[in-house]
C-alpha cells in the first residue's frame, strides 16, 4: 500500500501535468464579465487545402490560385467577442501564410478585417499593414492566441497572454476564421495544427 508521501508525490505530479496543459494554466485574456459560446463552423478546403479536424494543411507550393484550409465561424454582431487558440506549425517550407482572421461580413463592406500570417522563420505579422506581431512561431512550438473585438471600437491581438497588436475597429457584422490561407504573396507547403480553441463574448 502506498504511503502519504508516494500519495502526495502521485498529486503533485497530476497537477503538475494538469498545469502544463494548454487552456489548464491560463483562462481568457481581459478577465471579467465573460460568457462562454459554442459557435457553429464550417469547413473550407479549395486548391492544395486539406482539413483533418484542426489539422489544417497546404500541400503545394503553388504562389497563385486559393490555396486554403480553414473553418470559418458564425457571424456576430456588436458586443465584444473573444477568441482563444494554440497553433503549432508542424511543417513549413512555404512562407507567409494566414493562421488566424477577423472577417467583416458587413454589406458593402466584407472583407479580410484583420489577417494573422506567419513567415517561414517565425515572425508573425499583420498581412493589412505589415507590422511585426512576434517572432515566437517556429516550427514545433506552440503559440496562444487570443483576439479580443470591440465592435466598433478596436480589436486587439494577444500573443501567449501579451498584448501585441490593437486596431481601430468600424461597426458591423464579423466572424472568425482559423487554419492555413495563402496570403496573397505567400505559398506553401505548410501545416498547421490548432487546438483548445474557445470563444467568449459579453
Amino acid at each position: 500500500m502506498p504511503n502519504k508521501y508516494q500519495l502526495a508525490g502521485g498529486l503533485s505530479a497530476a497537477c503538475a501535468l494538469l498545469l502544463a496543459a494548454p487552456g489548464a494554466a491560463h483562462a481568457e485574456v481581459e478577465p471579467g464579465g465573460w460568457t462562454s459560446e459554442s459557435p457553429s463552423y464550417t469547413v473550407q478546403e479549395r486548391g492544395c487545402g486539406q482539413v483533418d479536424g484542426l489539422t489544417f494543411k497546404l500541400t503545394c507550393s503553388s504562389g497563385s490560385g486559393d490555396q486554403r484550409a480553414e473553418r470559418r465561424y458564425a457571424t456576430y454582431s456588436g458586443g465584444t467577442h473573444q477568441f482563444e487558440g494554440y497553433f503549432r506549425i508542424t511543417s513549413m517550407s512555404g512562407t507567409r501564410i494566414s493562421l488566424k482572421q477577423t472577417f467583416n461580413d458587413t454589406s458593402g463592406h466584407a472583407g479580410p478585417y484583420f489577417m494573422l500570417a506567419v513567415e517561414r522563420g517565425g515572425r508573425l505579422y499583420d498581412v493589412h499593414d505589415g507590422d511585426t506581431i512576434a517572432n515566437v512561431a517556429t516550427i514545433g512550438t506552440t503559440v496562444r492566441v487570443n483576439t479580443v473585438h470591440q465592435v466598433g471600437k478596436e480589436h486587439r491581438t494577444y500573443i501567449n497572454g501579451s498584448l501585441k497588436h490593437t486596431d481601430d475597429s468600424p461597426g458591423g457584422s464579423f466572424y472568425d476564421k482559423i487554419g492555413a490561407y495563402r496570403t496573397g504573396s505567400g505559398s506553401g507547403p505548410a501545416t498547421v495544427v490548432w487546438s483548445d480553441v474557445k470563444f467568449w463574448k459579453k
